[in-house]
């Protein structure tokens, strides 16, 4: 398993290139097509050119939902012409950014899984591998307009939601598996989001989108927001018994051979 190719951001966490992941035919992901990051609400000049010019981003992915898109506002990537920007939402839109919101502007926000919790598991959260496999309920679209958006790419893909673990974690997890990347590659991948838990914690918290949903770091145990291995291992296990695969999966939603083979040669080859 290659080690994580973190990059350094003074406005964003959780932030790593997926080059080198293996294959199971003994290839591996190549450097600088796909990142994955948490909210890019905070990137300085710095950090857009290291992305932009460094790294070579030229489209972000992003999944969050409607009112956080509207409550955050524009990011600074936005701004930069060269980097084609698409959001993507894994979450029912009711219509354009209007999945959530917040009566004025001095009550807070509510966020789309506040108030499904709320409405259909009187405030319980479900277990976070059934809340993966409701994204694919609910938005197929999305995860192959994601998919698409990577393979059609000249240059990197930046995927990203608020912590950058869960919902990018799914998305990220069929990227992967549907080019061939090893299933324990997937989930040490989906892990290692843990090792920046308490910077993502620690920024969504100053954030007003975020506030209410995010408990204060400086007194909760960071561990229950870690990302478990179990939790990838049994949402892919899953899709294998309901589905046969992440592929599978895929092709029932309307993804073909011609988009697998451009997703796996974006990925996988050399450039020329």
């Amino acid at each position: 398993m290659a080690e994580p190719r973190w990059v350094q951001l003074s406005g964003a966490d959780n932030v790593r290139d997926l080059g080198g992941l293996p294959t199971d035919d003994g290839r591996a992901v190549q450097p600088g097509r796909l990142i994955r990051s948490a909210n890019l609400q905070e990137l300085t000049d710095d950090d857009v050119a290291r992305l932009v010019e460094e790294l070579h981003v030229r489209a972000v992915a992003d999944l969050r939902t409607g009112v956080e898109v509207t409550n955050e506002g524009p990011g600074p990537l936005h701004h930069d012409a060269r980097v084609d920007v698409r959001h993507f939402s894994l979450f029912p839109e009711a219509g354009e950014a209007t999945d959530a919101a917040r009566a004025d502007d001095d009550s807070p926000v509510v966020l789309p899984w506040q108030e499904r919790e709320q409405n259909e598991t009187g405030g319980a959260r479900p277990d976070a591998a059934t809340v993966y496999l409701r994204y694919l309920d609910d938005r197929p679209d999305s995860v192959l307009a994601t998919l698409r958006l990577i393979a059609g790419t000249d240059g990197a893909t930046l995927v990203h939601c608020a912590a950058g673990k869960d919902r990018t974690g799914v998305v990220i997890a069929f990227a992967l598996a549907e080019v061939g990347v090893t299933r324990e590659a997937i989930v040490e991948d989906y892990v290692r989001s843990g090792e920046a838990i308490e910077a993502i914690l620690a920024r969504l918290f100053t954030r007003s989108t975020y506030a209410g949903d995010v408990d204060d770091p400086g007194a909760v145990d960071a561990d229950k927001h870690r990302p478990r291995a179990g939790t990838m291992q049994r949402f892919l296990d899953e899709l294998d018994a309901r589905y046969g695969g992440p592929s599978a999966w895929l092709r029932r939603h309307g993804w073909t051979d011609a988009d697998a083979q451009a997703l796996r040669h974006h990925l996988l080859d050399p450039q020329d």
